[in-house]
């Protein structure tokens, strides 16, 4: 019944997660995993399509080892949710370690803390939104405002040393696109981007979105600042979502089954500090629905990650990219990882901006007389500089502290380096 197929005879030898491979007339392998039992037989989901599958084919039992052995020379490449290479080049290269695709996270008391501020690149976020190494941020935006974009210039200007991509339920037609325009020859050269596009199962989106973690808990073990990037969660989760209804589970908020809601903190929870010196750095894509911020899956992740970008259509369609609403975005490793000056700098920034944005369809409409209040006057004044600091094209790169030096004269505020310079000795986030 659509991709799931019931295997009988060998329920004794399979549990869930394991792997087998069913074997059609024509004698291809189609490989699939036990996602259930039902009436004494076994359930399972094929990666691929059934085609040439029917009542007494063969079924070969594998077994539940579903691991892959990363290496330095994946970067550079890219690969399938197997982690098989899709780039034409030559085979990957093994690694000594096995790393499974269902990791844990470190234990909760083991891990290190959120480290330094992480230079993204991109001003909005450096300076309103400011990250942390090991910090996890959702990244939210209906379809059509600019989440590509902003990712893929994340991606080639961060100062991390490792970029993982995970492409989840993409667009095959993009995918192209992303890593010879967006990404570039230089930030694919320290990048690993695993791909599963829309038209593939629900198995090899899910897995696709596994393996991104494990191959950036690799890089993390190797002591390396990594980012991570998930394009999408959203269709993580729908790929969830039609497995669990598959199998019989019942559908709740939305149609999206329990085990949805237990697999997103699973995925998410591998990202952050580990239990050494290396760090993974989550950005995590959230499609929202309808524009509905407050869809079942938007607020799954909020409630999981440590802060939240949100990407607003309006300020989209008058052409500010990226179009990120600052007043509704939020960082929770600030203001602790930032010096005194630049937290008085980033308040009186977003004090402004609060202000117009109470007063700005009066402003439109010529309601408001200038000279009636001081602050909106201010405001209005400093809109449209403020705007321009929060507008980037893709191919323009503000270093971390440069954003804060222009923010600085904007607002007219005394800055000087030293006032970016932490007393504390280690930038870190308390």
């Amino acid at each position: 019944m659509g991709m799931l197929v019931e295997i009988g005879g060998v329920q004794a030898y399979l549990s869930v997660g394991d792997r087998c491979d069913l074997i059609g007339r024509s004698g291809d392998r189609i490989p699939c995993e036990v996602v259930g039992f039902r009436d004494g037989r076994t359930l399972a989901m094929s990666f691929s399509s059934l085609v040439g599958i029917g009542l007494g084919a063969t079924v070969e039992v594998h077994g539940s080892d579903v691991a892959v052995y990363p290496h330095d020379g994946w970067l550079g490449r890219v690969v399938n949710a197997f982690g098989e290479p899709l780039d034409g080049a030559q085979p990957l290269t093994s690694g000594p370690r096995r790393y499974p695709i269902h990791n844990a996270p470190p234990p909760a008391t083991m891990r290190q803390r959120v480290g330094e501020k992480l230079d993204l690149g991109v001003r909005s976020v450096n300076t309103f939104l400011t990250c942390c190494k090991g910090q996890r941020l959702g990244i939210f935006s209906g379809s059509g405002v600019g989440k590509s974009v902003l990712l893929s210039m994340l991606a080639r200007y961060c100062a991390a040393d490792v970029v993982v991509i995970g492409l989840v339920g993409e667009r095959g037609r993009e995918v192209k696109e992303f890593i010879e325009e967006h990404l570039g020859p230089e930030g694919l050269a320290r990048s690993v981007v695993v791909v599963a596009t829309s038209d593939e199962s629900a198995l090899m989106r899910r897995q696709a979105a596994y393996l991104t973690m494990t191959v950036a808990e690799y890089f993390r073990d190797q002591g390396r600042s990594v980012l991570c990037l998930i394009d999408s969660i959203t269709r993580f989760a729908m790929a969830q979502r039609e497995i669990g209804l598959s199998a019989g589970e019942p559908p709740a908020s939305k149609g999206y089954t329990p085990t949805v809601f237990a697999e997103l903190p699973k995925l998410l929870e591998r990202a952050g500090p580990g239990t050494e010196d290396g760090t993974i750095t989550g950005l995590f894509t959230v499609l929202v629905e309808g524009d509905d911020h407050n869809e079942p899956i938007s607020d799954a992740v909020r409630g999981i990650v440590d802060g939240h970008v949100v990407l607003d259509r309006s300020i989209a369609q008058r052409n500010r990219y990226p179009a990120i609403n600052v007043l509704h975005s939020i960082s929770r490793t600030m203001p602790a990882c930032n010096t005194a000056p630049q937290n008085q700098l980033v308040n009186k920034a977003r004090q402004v901006m609060s202000i117009y944005d109470d007063m700005a369809e009066l402003i439109r409409l010529g309601a408001y007389r200038s000279g009636s209040d001081p602050a909106v006057d201010e405001a209005v004044a400093l809109n449209e500089p403020l705007e321009a600091f929060l507008s980037q094209t893709m191919d323009d790169r503000t270093p971390l502290d440069e954003g804060y030096a222009i923010l600085a004269e904007i607002l007219g505020m005394p800055w000087s380096p030293e006032d970016a310079v932490d007393d504390s000795g280690d930038g870190a986030a308390p």
